[in-house]
């Protein structure tokens, strides 16, 4: 069986063809209105942004989502997690100022902010999935108790998990810190010919886990919670990941956790990706580097594989842009995320996520 996915291209002649009124159709075409019913508590999972981040999705797309979400007599709420690393989302006070900076105000969008594992990340639900890594894993508990979830999903690449969707979003995103920290199961490692002793692994470790010792760094892996902060903070390549045995793991553990997400929400998820600013990188930065192709649309389906596997491919059909991070694979149908992070196979999360039953990686593309 295939999955179906709808989508809406961005250009636009008349109002009726603004991007505003295509979100409005995507939520009606894909079923979304089904999958909410009357005084549904319903969240609207979001990424708001790391502080000087600019490429999260914007609040009045959102607000679009927020009032079909209303007629439907629903009562929807926007939210995330809080961070396993220390940054402008660490905690609920900080994410929730760092939101309303990004314009994820009430007045905007419509709807309040929870930040769905409270104050410290503490408010969190056991969900029981007896798969190869986890028997259950641990959710946050105002994603758990809401009665519905629409994923609204900013697409773009990822150096861990090769691209960030749908499934992604579940997984980190639904999950309180210490549920992020199962899922990080990999751990750094320094290169001690290319540490320069700079200094700036130090400054972003969460957990004090690096030290430096005759100018070269040390990782404490006792400490270390596999945040991968470092790895991104690092300008000199002196810390890198088994990249052969440890992220496929990861993956898996990922998959695992997006299944755990929704699995008490069968028939009530909706999701939507967004094929817009397609960055290098996660929102989870504090920037946002230039698109490594240009804008293709936005995406709807019940059906988070399928609509990780259409946007994939979607990607893939672009010619990528040579003035960004993206180093091979320009060219139509070459594949985008292995040109800016070689080392990563994002594949193996659709696969995965197929074997577990999340969803199917075969779709058939509906055009607005």
């Amino acid at each position: 069986m295939k999955s179906p996915v709808y989508f809406a291209g961005l250009r636009a002649h008349s109002d009726q063809e603004s991007t505003t009124v295509k979100l409005q159709q995507l939520f009606d075409r894909a079923g979304f209105s089904d999958a909410v019913a009357l005084n549904d508590r319903t969240a609207l999972k979001l990424h708001f942004g790391e502080r000087g981040n600019d490429g999260f999705i914007s609040p009045v797309y959102v607000r679009q989502v927020v009032d079909k979400v209303k007629a439907c007599g629903a009562l929807p709420f926007l939210t995330d997690t809080n961070t396993l690393y220390t940054g402008s989302r660490s905690n609920a006070v900080d994410h929730i100022t760092t939101a309303i900076l990004h314009g994820f105000d009430y007045a905007v969008t419509g709807a309040p902010v929870i930040i769905a594992d409270g104050l410290s990340g503490r408010n969190v639900r056991k969900v029981r999935i007896d798969k190869k890594h986890f028997r259950t894993v641990t959710i946050a508990g105002d994603i758990a108790l809401a009665d519905s979830m629409i994923v609204l999903t900013h697409f773009k690449g990822h150096i861990v998990s090769g691209f960030g969707g749908a499934i992604k979003n579940l997984a980190m995103g639904c999950a309180p810190p210490s549920g992020k920290c199962a899922q990080h199961n990999a751990r750094p490692s320094p290169v001690a010919e290319n540490c320069i002793g700079c200094g700036r692994c130090i400054k972003v470790c969460p957990k004090s886990a690096i030290s430096i010792r005759k100018k070269h760094i040390m990782i404490d892996h006792d400490l270390c919670i596999g945040c991968f902060a470092c790895l991104h903070a690092c300008t000199s390549h002196a810390i890198d990941i088994d990249w052969e045995t440890e992220i496929p793991d990861f993956m898996e553990r990922m998959v695992e956790y997006a299944f755990g997400a929704v699995k008490t929400k069968r028939g009530k998820v909706g999701y939507m990706n967004f094929l817009v600013r397609i960055t290098p990188d996660c929102d989870c930065f504090p920037f946002s580097d230039a698109p490594i192709v240009p804008d293709i649309g936005i995406l709807a389906s019940q059906d988070p594989v399928a609509i990780d596997s259409a946007s994939y491919d979607l990607v893939n059909q672009q010619q990528g842009f040579t003035d960004s991070l993206l180093a091979a694979h320009h060219q139509k149908g070459g594949d985008k995320f292995r040109g800016v992070h070689p080392q990563t196979d994002g594949q193996r999360q659709l696969e995965y996520a197929e074997e577990i039953g999340l969803g199917t990686r075969n779709y058939t593309l509906n055009t607005l």
